[in-house]
């Protein structure tokens, strides 16, 4: 990400903007500290664009493994995910 000063900024916002048309992320800086950061259009649509809610998304997220015909049945698929050793003991008192 390119960093810039309000000042910079100011002198060379064209510049800038070209850069961010672009697909460049320009970080506005005061003293040193990021205060506010320049995107291209594009990219700020994606980021505020409503995401989908998590039943929909898994729906989608099957259909597209059916069509790529990756299986999700296959109960091998999921055995070696998680750690299923005991763990520690815990005295409860």
């Amino acid at each position: 990400m390119t960093k810039a000063s309000i000042a910079e900024a100011k002198n060379h916002f064209p510049r800038l903007v070209q850069q961010a048309e672009a697909g460049e992320q320009i970080s506005i800086t005061r003293r040193g500290h990021p205060v506010a950061v320049l995107l291209s259009t594009q990219t700020y649509e994606r980021l505020i664009a409503p995401k989908p809610a998590l039943r929909e998304f898994l729906h989608t997220w099957r259909e597209e493994m059916r069509t790529a015909s990756i299986s999700l049945a296959d109960e091998d698929v999921f055995t070696n995910l998680r750690d299923n050793t005991a763990g520690r003991g815990v005295e409860l008192g």
